[in-house]
């Protein structure tokens, strides 16, 4: 049957490809990380350390995901050439539609974990700090600054991840003038690292009475939340720090003290902020924190550019450098400026729906281009 031998080649394109995943995945040094971990968890003092405990919880449930998940794509992969084998024999055309879904599942998983193996960054596996920022154009771009909040929030839910939200400051009419907020969950930067950059809006204004098109700009930093201490050294007077009364919900003590910090970094105009903690020495050692893995970053950054023999200064975001166009009218398109990924459905975009452009992303740098 002519089905059944596209399907058998299309299933064989996939022989190569999965033996690269395994061996990117490098499940043999896994499976003795696995072993070694359920040992300690078997010792009676493994709780002793609770948060230590709990991280190697962690990267446990991590590993084996990453052992089961290439181990049922292989056995998947022989139960479809088995049934392709039995409508050879058969000669029975009912087994296509299920070997047209079972392949399509496949192939789908397929392409799940090939997208985590290209997750080798440093700090990859960190939760991710994001800072959105309304840029020019007034309420039109706070509204923007909103939506593309709510855009990020809604993927996030769909990832399983959750979100803290770190400062928050309301647009004058509608919207949100800036926001910092924490991702929570394995590979977050890794994943939302592709979303660093200036996102751009076109539509037909609602805040504009005679209906004209407009254009919008929002800019996204991502950072991850490096937990460990970054051999960064920042002194007092290279800094400066401001206390202010937290603007966001929150319990009578947050709202009625001066507890939010503001943190400026002198030399490069990096500013954090953070509100969200109860004291304003906590709010200071992760607002610390945050502009000590922003320097971290950066310098990685100055370095690559040197390295790859870049011209000119190295900056933070800068509105010309737009990563992604949201179009809504005249027509309906989101494009992704870097890889040249498209998608029409913009109301599903705005819903969480970006992983075709973070995928993208991953696979576009795997090439050796540079964000």
């Amino acid at each position: 049957m002519v089905e059944l031998d596209a399907f058998k080649t299309e299933l064989n394109t996939y022989d190569g490809p999965l033996q690269e995943v395994h061996d990117s995945l490098d499940l043999a040094a896994k499976e003795a990380r696995i072993e070694e971990l359920e040992r300690k968890m078997e010792e009676p003092n493994f709780w002793d350390v609770p948060e230590k405990a709990q991280e190697q919880v962690k990267e446990l449930g991590s590993l084996k995901d990453d052992r089961d998940t290439y181990n049922k794509l292989v056995s998947d992969k022989e139960d479809i050439e088995t049934l392709i084998e039995m409508g050879y024999e058969e000669a029975d055309p009912s087994l296509i539609p299920e070997i047209r879904e079972m392949l399509d599942e496949f192939e789908s998983s397929f392409e799940r974990i090939r997208i985590k193996t290209l997750l080798s960054g440093e700090y990859d596996r960190c939760n991710a700090i994001i800072k959105l920022n309304a840029g020019a154009g007034g309420t039109e771009a706070m509204d923007w600054c909103g939506m593309l909040y709510r855009m990020y929030l809604r993927w996030a839910d769909k990832k399983g991840y959750a979100v803290e939200e770190l400062d928050f400051l309301e647009g004058d009419e509608a919207g949100v003038k800036s926001v910092t907020f924490q991702v929570n969950g394995e590979n977050a930067y890794g994943y939302l690292k592709s979303e660093k950059g200036v996102h751009r809006l076109v539509r037909i204004s609602p805040f504009n009475a005679n209906g004209k098109r407009q254009t919008s700009f929002v800019s996204c930093d991502v950072m991850p939340d490096i937990e460990d201490d970054i051999d960064i050294e920042v002194k007092d007077e290279d800094i400066r720090i401001d206390t202010y009364r937290s603007s966001g919900a929150g319990g009578q003590h947050i709202n009625k003290t001066s507890s939010a910090i503001r943190i400026t970094h002198l030399a490069t105009g990096i500013v954090v902020t953070c509100q969200n903690e109860r004291s304003q020495f906590q709010n200071k050692d992760k607002a610390m924190q945050m502009l000590k893995a922003k320097l971290f970053i950066l310098a990685q950054e100055e370095q690559a550019a040197k390295l790859s023999g870049i011209r000119g200064e190295v900056t933070d975001i800068a509105w010309g450098h737009q990563i992604r166009s949201y179009v809504m009218q005249p027509y309906q398109l989101v494009k992704d400026l870097r890889t040249n990924e498209e998608k029409a459905q913009v109301d599903a975009v705005m819903d969480g729906d970006i992983d075709c452009f973070i995928n993208a992303y991953l696979k576009w740098i795997a090439l050796g281009n540079k964000a």
